[in-house]
């Protein structure tokens, strides 16, 4: 940044900056990297895959083996509930 950077009332503004840069660059970082997914999302579905499917796939593989049990016993007594099952 060229303008000269002040500290005013007790705030370190070269280290504010620093801060403030940091997070753009990584939020530009993010942008890129969701690009990314969004294109592998479209080769996937050009492909054939349901992209529905995966995303849920992914939530899954997150999970631990606990909170996949307990989802997935919450989901199908919901479904039983309903006559969906």
């Amino acid at each position: 940044m060229a303008e000269e950077i002040k500290d005013v009332n007790g705030v370190d503004a070269a280290r504010l900056l620093s801060y403030i840069e940091r997070v753009e660059h990584i939020e530009e970082e993010r942008k890129a990297l969701q690009n990314d997914i969004k294109e592998i999302f479209e080769e996937a579905k050009s492909a054939g895959f349901d992209v529905k499917a995966i995303k849920q796939l992914l939530k899954i593989r997150k999970m631990d083996d606990q909170e996949r049990q307990e989802e997935e016993f919450v989901l199908d007594s919901y479904k039983r509930a309903l006559g969906l099952d």
